[in-house]
């Protein structure tokens, strides 16, 4: 069985002012461009920035990875407690 392999892309970005360069699969990368998207930004960046003064490691990419996975959970959380509508109308489970 062949094994898959994901590989990192590095890309730079400006954050706050500052070039850094991170390194994400593109998985990760396109999440971001739904995510900033979907909070009504135009770049990716912004978003980011935002990240990363919210951050808890070390590391930037592990930050955002960490990011990504935490908005989907709340997503699925979210559709967790919502019940099949009942005339139109959801209800909660909670």
């Amino acid at each position: 069985m062949k094994s898959a392999t994901t590989l990192q892309r590095k890309r730079s970005i400006s954050v706050s002012g500052h070039k850094t360069s991170i390194s994400l699969e593109d998985e990760f990368w396109n999440c971001l461009r739904e995510i900033a998207e979907e909070r009504g930004e135009k770049y990716v960046s912004k978003l980011v920035r935002d990240i990363n003064a919210e951050r808890q490691f070390a590391n930037l990419s592990s930050a955002i990875r960490m990011y990504v996975l935490r908005h989907y959970r709340d997503l699925v959380d979210q559709q967790d407690r919502t019940i099949a509508p009942i005339n139109g109308n959801s209800i909660e489970a909670w």
